[in-house]
């Protein structure tokens, strides 16, 4: 079992989750989030004062897959987000020690589906 976190342009949204859905990733949780990497930031004028912002929007997803969906999800992000500019995201991907679903009681991997 494996938890894959991706930061994404919140402009690729919508194609990212499309391109889940028709891998037939159709789970996950979605978070507006703040962030900085190699993309820097930008600088603002606001009312005569310069301001630089280097804290960027950011769409964070989070996807707890089985081994067999690993690959075919990561895949699918890299297809929806990649533009070739630099700010396009990252991609982490985490060992899960344990998926329990509440309403079931189901466990492991039958608990992720």
């Amino acid at each position: 079992m494996k938890l894959i976190i991706a930061y994404i342009q919140p402009e690729k949204l919508n194609i990212v989750k499309q391109t889940l859905y028709e891998a037939g990733v159709t789970k996950m949780s979605v978070t507006n989030s703040l962030g900085c990497g190699q993309q820097g930031g930008y600088h603002e004028s606001y009312r005569g004062v310069d301001i630089e912002v280097n804290l960027l929007r950011k769409v964070r997803l989070e996807i707890a897959v089985n081994a067999d969906f690993e690959k075919i999800t990561i895949d699918a992000i890299i297809k929806g987000a990649k533009s070739g500019k630099i700010g396009d995201g990252k991609i982490f991907v985490l060992d899960m020690a344990e998926c329990i679903r509440i309403r079931t009681g189901e466990v492991g991997e039958a608990a992720i589906g």
